[in-house]
């Protein structure tokens, strides 16, 4: 039998830059599939971004290659690039998942005004060809339901994808990982493992979601007032850990935020979210039940300046308010990026007076990924011949890798790629591709825009020194220069003679600028700039934008 000679290539486009934008492309010949279209929250440094995406360029120069979209699980950094990816495919590509993410991504394409997107519906112990891929799903725990991992087999080799776990063996639903699968995909041969590096500079074992269960329900039961839950709304377990505490004690459930409303409803429709209608109440309906008989679930984990747990603290919700006798539970963890906003919160709340559990204080909130122990676990069921960690920073990447070593993988057999490598295999062996374009692209508003960085230092001058806009009239004939006026925003001028020192010497600069060029106007606005910066900078030293306005009169 003749080799084959055609190999699979494996390219991240997303996802080992950071936690979030998960997005990995497997291409053989001219099949290619899609592993998650992720998003990722911008940063502090991303002024005015409200969105950051993976460069899929890559994939739509070879869309006419792409048999379908695999979605591991219906998190925001695995699922949020969806709506932006498929506006820009030219055809219909089928998604496969489970039918609680499914569920997830039919609203929020519906938002997008999407229509009609080709679902097939994948459970654990499912099995899908697509083009020269042979594809199987297994369950796997993680702080949402219906997670699943990937094994795939190709002519060149097969590759196992973890998607993010962690190994629970009490999860609320009582759907454990499916170990069977996963032993009998370490039978068949795994020539290229993909794993989760979230936590893996984190010694141990994660903690059981059941454990959290007990906490909140001696909270909830002790609390005098109304409690007030702040949780991510896709954590399903979590949310029905509430919804349980709280019925046992005798209250009611309010739901409220965007988000935390339109999950609860699809887990429900689907029969993931277990509450009795009866149990749950409108927020307007609040005035007419004690205080000490309602939980509310709502959005805000994460300190959002416009969700709900912020809008409440601020008093601009339309029916509620966080009062000093009520108990607020903050039941997540920060996001990288978010721990000021989230103290923000915090803090606000503690001005307030009301009673506030954290991770910090009390077991409301576990990790939904799997620390060291579970992650060699994984390692050692798999048995791979060859390693690369995915969904990190570069510090959990080089954790994991060093975690591979100690379990015998071969150094050489250990890749820790960046967004844009490209590994290929052929005949059940890895070696390092030729990288793709790669990047991020940026959800500003209404637009979809490249990685401008001359935008974001704008942007940062703007909101860390201010604004100077300065306007100079130039006669046509004979280029005479008239008052200059300069107005500001963000910028601190002493007095009004400062004010009338700079208006003098752009004045004068210009002037003479004119002379020498002729009244050229482009000359004149360079001088007007630099004339009004540097007397800035000797004033305040402070550099301002300087906008010059010259107009001929």
């Amino acid at each position: 039998m003749a080799k084959n000679q055609t190999s699979l290539r494996i390219i991240p486009l997303g996802g080992l830059d950071g936690i979030g934008k998960n997005m990995t492309a497997f291409e053989y010949g001219n099949d290619m599939v899609l592993v998650d279209a992720g998003l990722m929250f911008p940063d502090d440094e991303q002024l005015g971004v409200d969105l950051v995406l993976p460069d899929y360029s890559y994939v739509l120069e070879n869309e006419h290659k792409l048999r379908g979209i695999l979605i591991t699980h219906g998190h925001e950094d695995h699922i949020g690039a969806l709506p932006y990816l498929l506006m820009d495919l030219s055809r219909k590509v089928p998604i496969y998942s489970s039918k609680l993410t499914l569920g997830i991504i039919e609203g929020k394409l519906s938002e997008h005004r999407l229509n009609a997107p080709r679902f097939r519906e994948v459970q654990n112990g499912a099995h899908i060809n697509l083009g020269a891929f042979s594809i199987d799903f297994f369950s796997m725990t993680h702080s949402i339901p219906a997670a699943l991992g990937i094994y795939m087999r190709t002519p060149a080799g097969s590759v196992l994808h973890t998607g993010d776990f962690k190994l629970d063996q009490t999860p609320i639903d009582g759907v454990l990982p499916n170990y069977q699968a996963i032993s009998r995909f370490s039978t068949m041969g795994v020539d290229l493992l993909l794993s989760d590096s979230t936590n893996a500079t984190r010694p141990g074992y994660t903690p059981s979601e059941a454990v959290v269960g007990p906490s909140l329900r001696h909270i909830i039961k002790n609390a005098t007032g109304r409690v007030f839950v702040a949780s991510f709304s896709s954590h399903i377990h979590r949310l029905q850990q509430v919804c349980d505490a709280a019925i046992a004690v005798g209250r009611k459930v309010v739901v409220t935020g965007r988000s935390m409303v339109n999950t609860t409803r699809v887990a429900r429709d689907l029969g993931y979210l277990k509450i009795a209608p009866e149990d749950l109440i409108d927020a307007y309906d609040v005035q007419d039940i004690p205080d000490d008989r309602i939980v509310v679930l709502c959005t805000g984990s994460q300190g959002e300046p416009m969700s709900a747990l912020s809008r409440m603290v601020n008093g601009d919700h339309k029916s509620l308010t966080v009062t000093s006798s009520d108990t607020v539970i903050i039941s997540a963890t920060p996001v990288p990026g978010n721990e000021k906003s989230v103290q923000s919160v915090i803090n606000a709340l503690s001005k307030i007076g009301c009673t506030i559990h954290d991770r910090s204080t009390t077991v409301v909130h576990v990790s939904g990924h799997g620390s060291q122990e579970e992650l060699k676990l994984m390692l050692a069921m798999t048995r791979p011949r060859y390693f690369m960690p995915v969904h990190g920073e570069a510090v959990h990447l080089r954790a994991h890798a060093k975690l591979g070593e100690a379990l015998g993988i071969p150094r050489d057999h250990i890749f820790i790629a960046d967004n844009g490598d490209m590994l290929e295999m052929s005949n059940g062996r890895v070696r390092w591709g030729e990288p793709v374009e790669s990047g991020v692209v940026y959800v500003d508003g209404l637009s979809v825009t490249g990685d401008d960085p001359v935008v974001f230092r704008d942007r940062q001058k703007l909101a860390s020194d201010g604004i100077v806009t300065c306007v100079v009239t130039v006669s046509r004939r004979g280029g005479r220069v008239g008052d200059v006026a300069i107005t500001s925003r963000g910028v601190t001028f002493d007095s009004d003679e400062l004010i009338g020192d700079a208006q003098r010497l752009v004045k004068d600069q210009v002037s003479e600028s004119s002379r020498k060029s002729g009244g050229n106007l482009e000359t004149l606005r360079k001088a007007a700039r630099n004339s009004l910066s540097n007397y800035l900078w000797d004033k305040t030293h402070t550099r301002p934008m300087v906008i010059p306005i010259a107009m001929e009169v």
